[in-house]
């Protein structure tokens, strides 16, 4: 620190102080990241993987917690909840980046791009879902996925990659569309100077790939969603969250004088603690924690002029450290999981018992299942061949019966349960390190975080 006297006034300047706007800002948000889901993550990343250390995103030197209620509710959907922290403003569920009454919100990239820095967006969800749509546009509702995709090739940002092709490919074209007319969004991104990446095959081209000129980036790898890690982890054609973010990082940070902000959304943490199922918790957990020490490989080489801020929308299902009279966690029980409840293990389930147990033992290595076990899976699997939609909705949260049964034996073996398929209220964690990250610290609304973050670009919502 260094005192400096001018006209008998004596001012302050330290490192923080003397930046009027931070240069670059990596900002990661964890859909349905609560408390419980970082320190499980934690224990298993000790107990199981046998890996030393914090998670990156809990050994941060600024933490703080944050509110996540709606405008119309006490517990928010990722629609609103992503709004406030992109605009600072309160909305109601379903809304993208409008007030309650209507009108657009400025957000977070509208900033940036007034400060003349790149921008970036990136999510393992599609691009077209809630978090990241608010901040690209501007809509009445999240379903209109289409509407907000046809905004994607004039919003001004320089580089996106997630999942969600279907929303920009024509209905009459050649790749999976969710369209309802032929309008080409993938075309009028390539006429709006961006080079597209579309669909899995596309992978390899795009991590080889090298900016030109300002050229910018849209990456779209899967028809809908990237896959959960526990299940890319066993076919990687699709990149992790970690690989895109380098890439992205590269991206923006190549010959550019006015820095950059990025979004990086590890959206598929929500999806499986929707699913109540802790591996796919746990595994997406550890793959959004990767892509974050990317961003301090980028920081420690940029510290004088870097902020990362870990923040997260809400938490999802309720996820309870322990339960009953227990007083253990017992994680080595999920150590043989090699699948996703949602996308592979609902679907597994055909009818025929004995080929649902040998599936069981081989892919998540249920193999000693007890009597009271198997009773709630058989009882599922009537309500599943009988299509009782009533109890599939009430009792399994709409998900297949057998696969929610075995997700309950998995938690309860691991010593934990859920209670609830949906978002509840509970305050989420705030970390942040590198320049203003003091400011991230305390008790705050999710608003605060967007506005904290909108100051230390020199800026304001």
């Amino acid at each position: 620190m260094k005192r400096i006297s001018k006209f008998g006034f004596m001012f302050l300047i330290t490192g923080v102080t003397a930046f009027s706007q931070v240069k670059n800002i990596i900002y990661f948000i964890g859909d349905g990241l609560g408390p419980s889901q970082r320190q499980i993550t934690e224990y298993y990343k000790k107990e199981v993987l046998g890996k030393d250390g914090k998670l990156a995103m809990n050994n941060m030197p600024s933490l703080g917690i944050t509110t996540t209620h709606s405008a119309d509710t006490l517990i928010t959907d990722s629609a609103a909840a992503g709004t406030a922290l992109a605009t600072g403003v309160k909305t109601n569920n379903g809304a993208i980046s409008v007030t309650t009454t209507g009108e657009k919100l400025k957000s977070l990239t509208h900033v940036a791009k007034e400060k003349n820095m790149k921008v970036g967006v990136i999510t393992s969800t599609r691009l077209t879902h809630a978090t990241p749509a608010v901040f690209v546009t501007s809509n009445e509702s999240r379903a209109n996925e289409n509407e907000m995709a046809a905004d994607f090739p004039k919003a001004g940002i320089d580089f996106y990659a997630g999942g969600g092709y279907r929303h920009f490919a024509p209905k009459s074209g050649d790749l999976k569309s969710s369209r309802k007319d032929d309008i080409n969004v993938i075309e009028e991104l390539g006429d709006n100077g961006y080079k597209t990446f579309i669909g899995e095959n596309s992978s390899k081209e795009f991590l080889e790939y090298s900016s030109k000129n300002g050229e910018k980036v849209f990456a779209a790898l899967t028809s809908s969603h990237l896959p959960y890690e526990v299940d890319r982890l066993n076919d990687p054609s699709t990149p992790s969250l970690a690989q895109i973010t380098k890439k992205g990082i590269e991206t923006l940070s190549k010959d550019n004088k006015n820095g950059f902000f990025l979004m990086v959304e590890g959206g598929r943490i929500d999806h499986a603690s929707h699913a109540q199922d802790v591996v796919g918790t746990i595994m997406d957990t550890l793959a959004f924690d990767d892509a974050i020490n990317v961003a301090l490989d980028f920081y420690n080489k940029n510290p004088q002029d870097t902020l990362i801020v870990v923040a997260a929308d809400h938490e999802t299902g309720g996820m309870g450290l322990g339960f009953g009279n227990n007083y253990a966690l017992n994680l080595e029980a999920l150590k043989n999981v090699k699948l996703s409840i949602e996308d592979k293990l609902q679907k597994a389930y055909k009818g025929n018992k004995d080929e649902y147990y040998l599936y069981l033992n081989k892919e998540l290595g249920l193999n000693d299942l007890t009597p009271e076990e198997k009773k709630n899976i058989e009882i599922a699997m009537e309500i599943e061949d009988q299509k009782n939609s009533s109890q599939i909705k009430s009792v399994y949260g709409g998900y297949a019966p057998t696969s929610i049964a075995v997700a309950h034996i998995l938690s309860q073996r691991a010593g934990l349960q859920w209670t609830s398929f949906a978002h509840t209220a509970t305050q989420v964690p705030l970390s942040a390190k590198g320049v203003t990250s003091e400011n991230f610290t305390g008790f705050k609304d999710n608003t605060d975080v967007a506005k904290e973050i909108a100051k230390s670009m020199g800026g304001k919502l």
